[in-house]
């Protein structure tokens, strides 16, 4: 082999372990000449979703360049969605299919996501979520979890992987050895995790061996420091987690993607460039580098990669095997060579999700008899990054309505009280009652705390609606639905109001 032959091997190899984003609904020029060059893939973002045509032009502009391309996304099918940014999942999400219960129902749900994903050519998708949430102020997992405890978590983990990779789509089990006992956001900063080995393999790693005995095709890492595995590196860019924990205990042979590179957790250190060759010697086979990358960045995370195998900090053997496994993926992950799955979700889902919804005793007789509310009080909290600016709760169903369900009278009748951090609530005395006071994680704001206690002090016509996950004892939520994508949003919507129609005499 020529030394230019061997060059371009190498160059080849590093740039299909590499998955860098872009800003906008079309490929700049230069993505796709790297794509033609053999870039591994792409990761979408909600900038790049227009609407579905042009999401599916895109793709098969990609895949053109490059038809062993991944075409990756963040979709959830909860919270946490990109297709549908706009407006809100119309599917409940992990926490939602937790509470239910029912394996066959989330296997039915994460089909669902797989035939959206496939209809708009997409090939992969991040997701499952698979932390287990023991800890609720987690400031990032939230909803996005099945439950808090293993056994539910691992059974619905493997089931929502078995509906999704039904339909072609490969799902990426994350965010591995778990997010779930964190109290800092890895977008922000490192979390840190201080467990010994024995419990991760009771807890946090139960998901996992699940989801790998369900054959998911992919696992994706976190960036969390576990000092009693490793006190130096977080799990992305860890040998010891990655090729010893996960590779070694755990047997899994699939690809191994990292978290985005461009988090705190990751590069707030290193940098990237040095973050993606310290993630590729620790095990990781495909860098997913953040959104709106530019060719500059990947010119300098190439060269980047490229000195440390010359100065020997990184062997090439280990890029090739990170790149050949990428490469094997494409095939199982080409949405073309998924069956027919597509079908209708279950005509009760509204029902079922209501079911789920915590409410405590005689909360929502306070609304019996009224008809209308007449405040609404909209607890505004700063999205966290991996949600993103998405429509939520019932407040979704005005600003993105949809016409053959048209918004509840009882939210567009109400004046709306926006309270936030910097605006906190005036005198509640002067509502219009009833009140509804709508939010998420109500009890990690303080602002938000204090105005329920206000409220609940000067009134008995007050009910709370925690969207989000509640704290354990759900002191603040007189209704806990545990989401709030748009599915959720209309079971909600409903509930409050038959709540505000049934006469007193039928709620007593």
């Amino acid at each position: 082999m020529t030394t230019d032959a061997a060059t371009g091997d190498l160059r080849r190899d590093i740039l299909t372990t590499l998955l860098p984003g872009f800003t906008g609904p079309t490929a700049p020029e230069w993505l796709l000449g790297l794509l033609a060059e053999g870039l591994g893939g792409v990761c979408l973002f909600a900038t790049n979703v227009r609407t579905p045509g042009r999401l599916r032009r895109l793709t098969a502009s990609l895949r053109a360049a490059n038809p062993h391309a991944v075409v990756a996304i963040d979709e959830e099918g909860g919270d946490v969605t990109r297709l549908f940014a706009d407006r809100g999942a119309p599917y409940p999400g992990n926490a939602v299919l937790g509470r239910i219960d029912d394996e066959s129902l989330t296997r039915e749900i994460g089909r669902a996501v797989g035939d959206a994903l496939v209809e708009v050519g997409c090939t992969m998708t991040f997701a499952p979520d698979a932390d287990i949430n023991s800890n609720p102020l987690n400031p990032v997992i939230g909803v996005r979890s099945f439950g808090a405890t293993p056994a539910l978590v691992a059974r619905h983990t493997a089931a929502w992987i078995e509906g999704v990779q039904s339909t072609g789509i490969a799902a990426s089990a994350k965010h591995f050895p778990g997010h779930g006992d964190t109290a800092t956001d890895s977008h922000l900063a490192l979390p840190v995790v201080d467990l010994p080995l024995e419990r991760l393999r009771e807890r946090e790693l139960a998901p996992f061996r699940a989801a790998i005995a369900a054959g998911t095709r992919t696992i994706m890492t976190s960036h969390i420091l576990l000092p009693q595995l490793d006190a130096e590196q977080p799990a992305t860019l860890s040998p010891r987690i990655l090729h010893g924990l996960l590779r070694g205990e755990l047997g899994f042979e699939g690809v191994i993607v990292s978290d985005a590179l461009d988090m705190a957790g990751a590069s707030g250190v290193h940098g990237i460039p040095e973050a993606a060759v310290r993630a590729l010697a620790a095990g990781c086979d495909l860098l997913c580098i953040g959104t709106g990358n530019t060719a500059d960045q990947l010119a300098e995370i190439v060269a980047a990669i490229e000195a440390a195998i010359e100065a020997g900090r990184l062997p090439a053997e280990r890029v090739a095997d990170a790149a050949a496994r990428v490469r094997a993926l494409a095939p199982a992950s080409d949405a073309e060579s998924g069956a027919d799955t597509s079908a209708d979700l279950p005509a009760d889902l509204g029902a079922r999700i209501a079911s789920s919804f915590h409410e405590a005793p005689g909360a929502l007789e306070r609304l019996a008899g009224a008809g209308r509310l007449g405040t609404v009080v909209r607890i505004d909290t700063a999205a966290n990054i991996a949600v993103g600016e998405v429509p939520w709760g019932p407040f979704a169903l005005v600003a993105a309505p949809d016409p053959s369900r048209p918004a509840p009278i009882w939210l567009t009748e109400a004046a709306i009280v926006p309270v936030d951090a910097s605006t906190p609530l005036a005198d509640p005395t002067g509502l219009a009652g009833p009140v509804l006071v709508v939010g998420k994680d109500l009890h990690r704001h303080p602002f938000a705390v204090d105005a329920i206690e206000r409220l609940r002090a000067v009134r008995d016509d007050v009910v709370t609606a925690d969207l989000g996950w509640p704290s354990d004892d759900l002191a603040l939520a007189d209704v806990a639905t545990f989401g709030a994508s748009r599915s959720v949003a209309e079971a909600f919507a409903e509930r409050i109001d038959g709540a505000l129609r049934t006469t007193p005499a039928e709620a007593s």
